[in-house]
């Protein structure tokens, strides 16, 4: 059997840049386990596996070793495959996933997800284990699906080399950081190492809960961000009342076949 296969560096204008993702569609679903283990051999912190459904397409997504409810950067280099090459006529594209329905846009030269909001609530209980984990004080720790530690600025966030073993005893999916930017209003880095992802170049899915945050903070709608991992990548946010918007650029850097036999 042989399976297209697509890799797509999401958040980013050039190769080398963002965060790659496999994008792989199929024309009907395979087992799980065989899906995990095509993930696990593709070694990206995200494959996506698409089906279409009517006018709409489904989507999932697994790191190396399980399947995750909600990533944007690997449904943003989706939406690129879609746009530009599956259905280039097209200037949306609708998912169905474990999320709930989730839109791609076309806008200009960037493709801009709408994905729902996940505002943290306050976890003060949690701010002497992530201490210990990141090796200095949080100001603030909020927990959604995920931790989000606040730090003072951008240049502890960027210095920061965390306890990843530690950071497993944590509740939660991921740990995230953010900080006042220099250049952007916030700055972030996220770690995920109980899916086998130390750090993530560039997360989408974190920003449904960094948005709102920031949004509320800053007191502004529409934000510049900047995911300060080796790789780096720029995302253009917005707080539209439930829901978030994030835009960012890909590029196909792969582009072949997954043989099976």
């Amino acid at each position: 059997m042989r399976l297209p296969l697509y890799q797509i560096d999401a958040f980013a204008s050039r190769p080398f840049e963002g965060n790659p993702a496999a994008v792989m569609p199929l024309e009907a679903w395979l087992p799980d386990a065989l899906m995990q283990r095509i993930a696990s051999e593709n070694n990206l912190s995200e494959t996506a596996f698409l089906v279409k459904e009517a006018d709409q397409w489904r989507i999932r997504w697994f790191t190396t070793v399980a399947e995750v409810d909600l990533c944007g950067h690997a449904t943003l280099a989706s939406a690129w495959l879609i746009l530009n090459e599956l259905e280039p006529a097209s200037s949306r594209v609708a998912f169905q996933s474990q999320s709930g329905p989730l839109f791609v846009d076309r806008v200009g030269e960037e493709l801009v997800l709408d994905f729902p909001s996940r505002p943290g609530r306050p976890a003060p209980e949690l701010a002497d284990q992530v201490a210990s984990i990141l090796g200095l004080p949080p100001e603030e720790v909020r927990q959604s699906r995920d931790v989000m530690a606040v730090l003072s600025d951008e240049a502890a966030l960027r210095a920061v080399v965390p306890d990843f073993e530690a950071m497993k005893g944590l509740p939660g999916m991921a740990l995230l950081i953010t900080a006042p930017g220099l250049g952007h209003d916030f700055v972030s880095r996220c770690f995920f190492p109980g899916d086998g992802i130390p750090e993530d170049p560039v997360t989408g899915s974190a920003h449904c809960t960094l948005i709102p945050y920031w949004a509320e903070r800053l007191g502004k709608r529409r934000l510049r961000a900047f995911q300060a991992s080796p790789r780096g990548g720029e995302l253009a946010c917005e707080l539209v009342g439930e829901r978030v918007r994030i835009g960012g650029r890909a590029v196909k850097v792969i582009e072949g076949w997954f043989l099976l036999d």
